[in-house]
């Protein structure tokens, strides 16, 4: 069903011998994200948000640019009635198509122009449930929400192009009005917090994000925290938010949270933003957490291990992100792996007893570690569909193929290895082939067999010590 809307129809000769931008990136495991025809730079989201009706009232202003002649584009919108468009100023048809908003300029767009879109919305922002039975998008808590991203969540509550191989930077401006006791709610998202404005009733607070962002790591939570703020021995900011109901549990994670950073700023190169910290949140019936961009959120406090994971997301996956979804093995295994340089390095939680990388190896093979159930399902660099696409062998068989590299080419050009991935994607997008070209070219080894066997053979591999 396509419902729609008419602005102003002036220039639609000249548009004619134009074409739309295409809807879809053509991601093989999620078609229908993302969309063609221009590159977005900026998001200046500005929201107004009540919790006790959970109502949402949203102006989108989107700065792209177009990478061909266009006569309409699209934008991914799920749920959300719209009420205006314009574009370079003058009002814009526009249409529904399921998840997708079609913005017809007043006049086509050149090839190379940057413009800006403007989108008027609102109404109830939806849950929805991802191909593998998870909830994400604007989800209510029991002080406030939150909104999550991955894979598609995003654009339950702003309109954009919603695939991770178009990253932009973001102001996300957020209004909530003060509950029955006169007493604010906190929000908390990306970035650094750049104003803070009490108006009486309602509270606005603008954050800024300067590092380029995929959209599934943009985040909004609204609640009660107690709020600890830090930094790290590089004289980084540390933005930790704690949810009353979890402050006792996850009373170590202000100071842990620098530790880790710089921790991993030693092994993986420098950290890639101008902030970092943690969100934890009371929802331990959400039953993950995610690697928002500069403040991971977690459902309740997390262990050591699950802080660790997320943290390095920073550099694999947040700063350095897969150009597609099959590519997501680049995130999750060397963000697991991660995991296992802190405990062979750290010794755990209790900081003693910790085993080896090649104890946990084997652990994994054997099927001893209580994360290595149904890592052999597929392999991690393909997975067969979007609903296995954060599945076991993505995690588990992927940190391992991460450990075959770091034996086959010895400690120091491993370390090279990641420290340039890093470095040379920093911001930007990579997938698998640039990685294996990497550790080749670093090694000077010839790595076809160790990828083959461990990435891409649907077959458990042979021990071999």
């Amino acid at each position: 069903m396509t419902t729609s809307c008419t602005g102003s129809a002036s220039g639609k000769g000249a548009a004619a011998a134009w074409k739309p931008g295409a809807a879809g990136v053509g991601d093989r495991l999620f078609p229908g994200l993302g969309n063609g025809g221009y590159d977005v730079a900026h998001y200046g989201l500005t929201l107004h948000y009540a919790p006790e009706t959970n109502r949402l009232k949203g102006t989108a202003v989107i700065t792209a640019r177009a990478t061909q002649d266009l006569s309409r584009f699209n934008f991914d919108l799920s749920g959300l009635r719209v009420r205006l468009t314009t574009v370079q100023g003058a009002k814009a048809q526009f249409a529904r198509e399921k998840d997708e908003l079609l913005v017809t300029p007043a006049n086509p767009l050149k090839d190379g122009e940057v413009f800006r879109t403007v989108v008027t919305y609102d109404g109830t922002p939806r849950t929805i449930e991802d191909d593998d039975g998870i909830l994400e998008g604007w989800i209510e808590t029991d002080d406030g929400s939150t909104a999550l991203g991955q894979p598609a969540g995003s654009m339950t509550w702003f309109p954009g192009n919603h695939h991770p191989s178009d990253k932009a930077t973001y102001d996300i401006t957020v209004t909530v009005p003060k509950d029955e006791d006169g007493d604010p709610y906190d929000v908390v998202s990306n970035g650094e917090l750049i104003t803070e404005e009490d108006k009486g009733e309602t509270v606005t607070r603008h954050w800024r994000t300067e590092e380029p962002m995929a959209a599934y790591l943009a985040h909004v939570s609204v609640g009660y925290f107690e709020v600890h703020k830090g930094w790290t021995d590089d004289d980084l900011p540390s933005f930790v938010a704690i949810d009353p109901d979890e402050s006792e549990d996850a009373a170590d994670v202000k100071d842990l949270v620098p530790e880790i950073v710089d921790w991993a700023s030693e092994r993986f190169g420098p950290y890639p933003f101008s902030s970092t910290g943690a969100v934890v949140d009371h929802l331990p019936e959400l039953d993950y957490a995610l690697e928002t961009q500069t403040k991971p959120y977690f459902d309740e406090a997390p262990d050591e291990p699950l802080l660790v994971h997320e943290l390095a997301h920073q550099w694999f996956g947040n700063s350095v992100t897969p150009r597609q979804w099959k590519d997501m093995w680049l995130n999750e295994g060397l963000a697991t792996y991660a995991e296992w340089l802190w405990e062979e390095e750290r010794g755990g939680e209790e900081k003693q007893g910790g085993r080896t990388t090649d104890e946990i190896f084997e652990d994994f093979y054997d099927g001893k570690d209580p994360e290595s159930e149904g890592i052999w399902s597929f392999p991690p660099a393909a997975p067969p569909s979007a609903a296995r696409v954060s599945d076991p062998p993505v995690y588990g068989r992927g940190a391992m193929a991460v450990h075959k590299v770091r034996r086959a080419v010895g400690d120091e050009a491993f370390f090279d290895i990641l420290r340039t991935w890093t470095r040379q994607h920093r911001h930007g997008n990579a997938d698998t082939d640039e990685f294996i070209a990497l550790c080749e070219s670093k090694s000077g080894k010839d790595l076809t067999k160790l990828f083959e066997t461990w990435l891409f053979s649907k077959e458990k591999p042979a021990r071999m010590r």
